[in-house]
């Protein structure tokens, strides 16, 4: 049996019952494909039943605010990813009366949709002979056929996605696809694959020559920024405040505390004479106290937040504000998440 034969046998007696899977509809399928892209199957597919069951349809996500599909989407991170989703929702709804382009060139237009998702709706949906290639096939492709080609370099990304095309299954496209996604995720997995029962094991050069671990080859990420966020939590105990992040940086849209960010961890003397920090506690009596000794460190792809949580008690009502009791209804990052559902706001 060849490669693609493999791979279909395995994919038809190990593949995975998802919910995406029954249906050849191209808003399931894009849906699922947004949510998967650099987030888990078991991570995603909670949200996946959240969306279509409050979104059955790609006209019940366009009417919905971006504020909602937000906080729909919260913790899954990524956000770009749910206001691309929500941007091309409104386009094929409204634009396109319902209907997604039946093509890759046509899909990959859409926001959002690169060259992975659309292979994906292309080929699943619409039957085009038009390969995925993702982080799992790449891992397969890489160790099968031994090739040190940087999976992330313009030269790699190119001859992986010729060799795609070549070894893709022109009857069947978007099972092939599938079951080529699905092998990686299962069998060849990143760490440990149990390489005793792979049905590819004789012919895997990665496997014969001992080169399981050094496969696929990726260049070296860019440096890990660090960042100092400290949160004022100003409250009178009735109401605090939270502002939308409007700049162009992580977490665009969503809601959080008032922010100072420093380049280093602040002390309380100099947190207070800081000039954000005077024009939100001006003309009101306080105490501050910093809720954790130690930051909390959230970790992103390029970015380490280095977060201080400041409870700044007001002694007098808070002019302006929301009741404590709506913190959680605003779509806010986890790191926010977790320090609302610790310090008890609304519970």
């Amino acid at each position: 049996m060849d490669f693609k034969g493999v791979i279909m046998h395995w994919y038809d007696k190990n593949k995975r019952i998802l919910p995406w899977r029954t249906t050849k509809n191209p808003y399931n399928i894009w849906l699922s494909e947004i949510m998967l892209q650099q987030t888990r199957v078991e991570q995603g597919l909670p949200y996946y039943l959240k969306f279509t069951e409050k979104y059955p349809t790609v006209f019940d996500l366009a009417q919905a605010s971006e504020e909602e599909v937000l906080k729909l989407w919260q913790g899954l991170g990524y956000y770009s990813r749910a206001r691309n989703l929500h941007t091309t929702a409104k386009k094929v709804a409204f634009e396109f009366d319902g209907n997604f382009p039946d093509n890759y060139k046509e899909l990959k237009q859409l926001k959002g949709v690169g060259d992975y998702t659309a292979s994906a709706i292309a080929s699943i949906c619409y039957n085009e002979i038009t390969p995925v290639v993702d982080g799992n096939v790449y891992r397969v492709l890489a160790r099968f056929f031994g090739i040190h080609l940087p999976i992330n370099s313009t030269e790699g990304v190119k001859y992986f996605k010729s060799l795609a095309e070549e070894l893709i299954d022109t009857q069947d496209p978007g099972t092939y696809n599938q079951a080529l996604m699905e092998f990686g995720a299962k069998q060849c997995k990143p760490q440990s694959p149990d390489c005793s029962i792979c049905e590819l094991q004789s012919k895997c050069v990665a496997f014969n020559k001992n080169e399981i671990s050094l496969l696929p080859v990726k260049l070296k990420k860019t440096k890990v920024k660090k960042r100092y966020f400290n949160y004022l939590i100003i409250t009178d105990d009735k109401k605090t405040v939270l502002q939308q992040r409007t700049k162009k940086d992580i977490w665009l849209n969503l809601y959080e505390f008032p922010l100072i960010e420093t380049s280093s961890a602040i002390k309380i003397d100099d947190l207070i004479k800081h000039e954000d920090f005077l024009k939100h506690t001006k003309g009101y009596t306080f105490d501050v106290n910093l809720y954790n000794e130690e930051s909390k460190v959230h970790k992103l792809s390029h970015q380490h937040i280095y977060t201080q949580f400041w409870i700044v008690t007001l002694q007098s009502e808070l002019k302006n504000g929301i009741s404590v009791d709506n913190v959680r209804d605003y779509p806010v990052p986890v790191l926010i998440a977790n320090f609302v559902e610790e310090f008890g706001f609304n519970s």
